[in-house]
């Protein structure tokens, strides 16, 4: 993609690179406190890709990445600088807004009324990680993940590794991405979810259960974001 402007095939361009995901559910697992509990899924859109620095540049003319490289997955984005790209990509490509924000920047999705971009639940990450597998981990690690023991400590450009069945690639590896929820109020307050693992994890870290969390203005070179899109 030209990172320079987005024209007419750019919307044909990022829209093929989303992933259609079936309907089903999943069982989710905290093991802070030992909690589980199930959520359905509907059908949906994920991209194929976590956002790379070419796209997010595009929108945003902005590059805060680390470790340059036009098809390297953007990382140095808190929260916030992902659910506003979404606003933008949508706005962009004249789809409407995903996301409304108050006056006191509180931010609310509009579930059921849009067709923009967002970023997707937690749920729908691990169901989309998984793709229809019951393992922790979709493929031999080396084959499908950049992580401690490969990455040579940095990013790598997106799509380099083997794919989930379901044909996301970088789920698990290169940058954690964050996601919608909000990880748990009453302990955490604002901290948001991020899964996946990223390029400096050991193995252990880079499995389609493994939750983190930070506040939504958190930034760290290890982590970026994936869009996703409803179905209407």
């Amino acid at each position: 993609m030209d990172s320079k402007f987005l024209n007419t095939l750019d919307v044909v361009a990022v829209n093929s690179e989303m992933k259609y995901i079936p309907n089903g559910e999943i069982i989710l697992h905290d093991d802070r406190i030992n909690h589980k509990w199930n959520v359905k899924i509907q059908s949906f859109y994920l991209a194929q890709f976590p956002v790379t620095q070419d796209l997010y540049f595009a929108i945003t003319r902005k590059s805060p990445s680390l470790y340059k490289g036009e098809r390297k997955p953007v990382e140095t984005v808190s929260w916030i600088d992902a659910v506003n790209f979404c606003n933008l990509l949508s706005e962009k490509f004249g789809y409407e807004k995903f996301y409304s924000i108050t006056k006191e920047n509180i931010y609310i999705a509009n579930e059921g009324e849009s067709d923009g971009f967002r970023l997707p639940t937690e749920a729908e990450w691990e169901y989309g990680c998984r793709a229809g597998t019951t393992k922790p981990i979709y493929g031999e690690i080396d084959r499908i993940a950049w992580y401690k023991d490969n990455s040579d400590n940095q990013t790598h450009d997106v799509g380099k590794k083997e794919p989930n069945l379901w044909g996301l690639y970088d789920m698990l590896g290169n940058v954690w991405e964050w996601c919608w929820d909000i990880y748990d109020e009453k302990v955490y307050g604002s901290y948001r979810v991020f899964r996946g693992g990223g390029w400096s994890d050991p193995a252990r870290g880079c499995l389609a259960p493994n939750r983190r969390r930070s506040h939504p203005t958190f930034q760290i070179e290890d982590l970026g974001f994936r869009i996703a899109r409803s179905i209407r």
